[in-house]
């Protein structure tokens, strides 16, 4: 059996009960699009972020360009970001009409370096996007002193990040907008695509639900602006609804995963040798993924599958050297610490119900591994 970073079939055996029950409390129903279960999950997720509401969309890359919208984010603007990330999240900004403007990412978290984004602030710039990368909060602090100066937007990327904290105050609760994806493999994960966005701004929410539902407000014949086809599915909804209530315990799954890693590993640390995930003080991590570093990383890689262990590189090409983002004419080399991370990380498998000897077996292949470097 080869082993991966992530498998949800266990948890689906687990869970199979509540999974279906959901399916076909939607199906008998008799509202398919935008019901109860829509209404149901927008509500308790936005109490769950202590934010006064959420607008549940199709994807994440649609939570994050609908929020780009709805916080008057266009053509002309520009977005100050990270290119350590999911191409997603740079996407959205471009399909705005928006330019995102780079900044590099600190060596020890992976995290927006705050310290070099008012440098990069223009009179162009109009809003601030973090991204909540592996599973930790970014220095919201920081980035609130530095938009409050400036008059800037800040929409959280928290597709990483469900329940996630920052000296007790949850990812996605503190900026003007924060969006989500319920892909499959995130600590909160549909059985499909699926997004939402907290706000607690009216007017923000207000204009969210308009460009969900092609620009129509009030009747499904009136358009009053231009928006999209990008509701959540009421199926994937009802899902989300009954797993949200065991979200914190996905998360103290994961920690679990977490430690033994930590336990197994922890003596092979130091320079030039494996460097496991740091947490920020204050912070309350919930590992995503679990993102170990090595400067010999690609021959880690292949040696492992020797052992039938397959692993996963988030990311290996970081946003600004990818062709399509050519024309964005950010050089290589402007982000030296993005590019030396690009080289040099990987993840371990990561999920709840991930056993421990299939943990027990990754730690033991990566020890014989390393000791044969």
């Amino acid at each position: 059996m080869t082993i991966r970073v992530w498998d949800y079939l266990a948890e689906y055996q687990k869970e199979k009960d509540d999974v279906l029950g959901a399916v076909e409390q939607v199906f008998g129903s008799g509202q398919l699009v935008l019901g109860e279960s829509v209404r149901g999950f927008e509500e308790e997720f936005a109490r769950y972020h202590g934010a006064r509401f959420c607008t549940g969309v199709d994807n994440g890359t649609n939570a994050l360009k609908l929020a780009l919208e709805a916080l008057g984010v266009g053509p002309g603007d520009e977005v100050i970001t990270v290119s350590n990330t999911a191409a997603p999240t740079v996407v959205a900004i471009v399909s705005t009409g928006a330019t995102p403007v780079f900044v590099d990412v600190r060596e020890e978290d992976f995290l927006i370096d705050t310290d070099q984004v008012e440098a990069a602030v223009t009179p162009r710039t109009k809003a601030l996007l973090p991204v909540h990368l592996y599973g930790q909060v970014a220095d919201m602090t920081a980035l609130e002193d530095i938009a409050r100066r400036h008059g800037l937007k800040i929409l959280e990327d928290c597709a990483q990040a469900h329940g996630a904290r920052r000296h007790g105050t949850v990812a996605g609760s503190t900026g003007d907008a924060a969006a989500f994806s319920f892909y499959p493999t995130k600590v909160l994960g549909a059985y499909g695509d699926g997004g939402a966005v907290v706000t607690s701004n009216e007017e923000t929410d207000r204009n969210l639900r308009r460009l969900r539902y092609y620009g129509m407000e009030k009747t499904y014949y009136v358009v009053t602006s231009p928006g999209h086809n990008a509701r959540l599915d009421e199926v994937q909804a009802e899902i989300l609804r009954r797993k949200l209530g065991r979200l914190d315990t996905y998360i103290e799954g994961r920690n679990a995963v977490a430690r033994r890693y930590e336990e197994g590993l922890g003596d092979l640390t130091g320079p030039g040798g494996l460097l496991l995930p740091a947490t920020n003080e204050g912070n309350t991590h919930v590992y995503y993924v679990y993102v170990v570093r090595h400067p010999r990383r690609d021959d880690i890689i292949e040696a492992l599958k020797a052992h039938d262990i397959s692993l996963n590189i988030s990311y290996p090409w970081p946003v600004h050297t990818m062709s399509g983002f050519a024309h964005l004419g950010t050089p290589r080399g402007a982000l030296p610490v993005t590019e030396k991370l690009a080289g040099e990380i990987f993840s371990l498998p990561m999920y709840p119900s991930l056993p421990e000897s299939v943990q027990d077996k990754t730690i033991g292949a990566l020890r014989e591994v390393l000791a044969e470097l």
